[in-house]
């Protein structure tokens, strides 16, 4: 992998990676501590891709911008990539500061709207049990379902109306063509956008340096795969996008080699499947359990959501391999089956 540009912009500043191309960060208030927005030139104006989280360090962020080097700057169009909310959060307050439309999926606008449910006591206690079916003790489900779901309320309310981003539709930005494109996994229809023109790739979460995209089972939507939807996402990309592009992901720095790190992805993921698989044939296993092979450093409750839902996505993959089983005794147990228990397909 190449790092054309080695340093990130710092705060409060942007940083030209092509002609008419603009990367700016804004603050988060997590272990990863930015998300990276892009503005691409658009006749007399600028489009953004995605946003940053709604807290006040986000707001205060975007004004010093706004007052420094974006000052006189017209956004024409919200572009946001994916329905979370270090990505769409300030999309409704940008939109309305310039009167500008929100273009984003059918599945990040609905799932976004959605999101409020977890403002209201119901959508705990669905958090608590689902948890604690897979093993967590009470006294964690309770931290985590409170607190660890507290991220999913820093999204400011929506414009009414959006355009939707379809694959593979062809959207124009000023002077450049993008084919959009749509990726499982991370979110539901996460949004990318390619210009075969110039080989840049807006590769918002699906593809990103040093660190994995997190690929987590939702508590409604508990028995899904997204692991598999997302390694099938991976093939896509490198199927489709040549080797060369320019990489421009949502968080971290810019890159050459998205060949190389889908393949990273995917041997990684697999290693993972096996450190389940290997242990699930030792003894059973909740969910719970599984969490530590996986992730091996303490976590605080926001983690703590993440790194269980993730878990259970390479969970979930191994069921839909046959490769490991589950039953309920109070809570989900798993464990690899005997040969005569296993699937002939599937």
């Amino acid at each position: 992998m190449r790092f054309p540009f080695p340093t990130p912009p710092a705060a409060g500043q942007v940083l030209q990676v092509a002609e008419g191309i603009l990367w700016l960060r804004i603050p988060l208030p997590y272990q990863l501590d930015h998300v990276n927005v892009w503005l691409i030139r658009d006749g007399a104006g600028w489009a953004v891709i995605d946003t940053g989280i709604q807290t006040p360090e986000a707001i205060s962020a975007w004004e010093v911008l706004f007052a420094g080097p974006l000052r006189g700057f017209l956004l024409t169009r919200v572009i946001v990539t994916h329905y979370h909310p270090d990505h769409i959060g300030l999309a409704g307050w940008l939109c309305r500061r310039f009167n500008a439309p929100l273009l984003t999926s059918l599945s990040s606008y609905m799932a976004s709207r959605a999101t409020s449910v977890a403002r209201d006591e119901g959508a705990v206690t669905r958090y608590f049990d689902f948890y604690q079916c897979h093993g967590m003790t009470a006294e964690t489900a309770g931290v985590v379902a409170i607190m660890g779901q507290d991220y999913l309320r820093h999204v400011a309310p929506l414009p009414d109306t959006f355009q939707r981003l379809l694959m593979p539709d062809l959207l124009e930005i000023g002077s450049r063509s993008f084919r959009v494109l749509s990726c499982d996994g991370h979110a539901p229809e996460q949004i990318l956008l390619y210009c075969d023109e110039e080989k840049l790739l807006f590769a918002a979460d699906q593809v990103l340096e040093k660190i994995t995209p997190n690929v987590s089972v939702s508590s409604e939507e508990r028995d899904c795969d997204p692991l598999g939807h997302f390694l099938r996402s991976l093939r896509f990309l490198r199927a489709q996008i040549p080797d060369d592009v320019l990489v421009l992901p949502g968080h971290r720095r810019p890159f050459y080699g998205l060949h190389r790190r889908c393949a990273e992805f995917e041997a990684h993921h697999e290693e993972r499947c096996d450190r389940i698989r290997r242990a699930c044939a030792r003894r059973p296993h909740s969910v719970d359990e599984l969490v530590p092979l996986l992730f091996e450093r303490a976590l605080d409750p926001h983690q703590m959501g993440f790194a269980f839902t993730e878990t259970l996505s390479h969970v979930n993959r191994l069921i839909r391999r046959g490769e490991i089983v589950s039953r309920t005794e109070g809570r989900r147990i798993l464990h690899v089956p005997g040969p005569a228990a296993r699937p002939t397909a599937g």
